[in-house]
């Protein structure tokens, strides 16, 4: 599990360090000072996992998070103040710990998120591109790709629409997009992938598939075109 501690104090940063070390499933990416730092590192190279102080100049812990949109990876907040814990579970994170951390507080934190990791991770393996399997609440189901009518990301999720029923992933659309054929899928909007094979029609800016309308945005226009058999 890659993970970046985020922390203005350098001591602090140091103990957490240590901690991150006994750890054998742990794998420290980088360290930063400040939120932005933090940020800019994590649009560079995702990681799984946050321990992020909260209280820190310029950025707040809380307000990276916010700001980190799908590329949110798990969090486990490390701060010495109590006051923000109702607003950071609000956020969905996975511990609170209070500095000083003690070592087994840690390690309970770390299984928790090595769980949620587990759980809540999609995965998705394509075989001879007649179908996946995808993680969905725990469970590793089978979907044909052909059943796959298009894939709609919404914050930290997407889900995959077949004829009947869709199925949540926690996951980002961009590593869906890759695992999947690209002979017969295609993004048509940054939140948007569409089954080729699947499109009714088009009419002025949106994709037909079934019962649902799929926006086309003008960026993706032009490789759309290309894609289909226009006489």
């Amino acid at each position: 599990m890659k993970c970046l501690i985020v922390d203005d104090n350098k001591m602090a940063r140091m103990a957490m360090k240590q901690l991150v070390s006994q750890v054998k499933n742990l794998e420290l990416v980088n360290e930063c000072a400040t939120a932005m730092e933090a940020y800019n590192t994590i649009n560079k190279e995702p990681v799984d996992l946050l321990l992020l102080d909260i209280e820190m100049p310029e950025m707040t812990g809380l307000e990276l998070i916010k700001n980190l949109g799908n590329k949110r990876p798990l969090i486990i907040f490390t701060t010495a103040k109590k006051d923000y814990a109702v607003e950071a579970f609000e956020l969905n994170v996975i511990d609170y710990l209070i500095k000083p951390v003690a070592p087994a507080r840690f390690l309970q934190a770390i299984d928790r998120a090595s769980e949620a990791l587990e759980s809540n991770k999609a995965e998705v393996k394509v075989g001879e591109q007649e179908f996946v399997f995808v993680k969905d609440n725990g469970i590793l189901k089978r979907i044909n790709v052909d059943d796959i009518l298009y894939l709609e990301a919404m914050g930290d999720y997407v889900k995959v629409h077949t004829p009947q029923k869709f199925h949540v992933l926690h996951a980002t659309l961009k590593s869906i997009e890759e695992k999947l054929p690209s002979s017969k899928f295609l993004r048509v909007h940054r939140s948007y992938i569409v089954s080729l094979n699947k499109i009714d029609y088009i009419q002025e800016g949106m994709i037909a598939i079934g019962k649902a309308n799929v926006p086309v945005a003008d960026t993706y226009r032009t490789a759309l075109n290309k894609r289909l058999n226009l006489l």
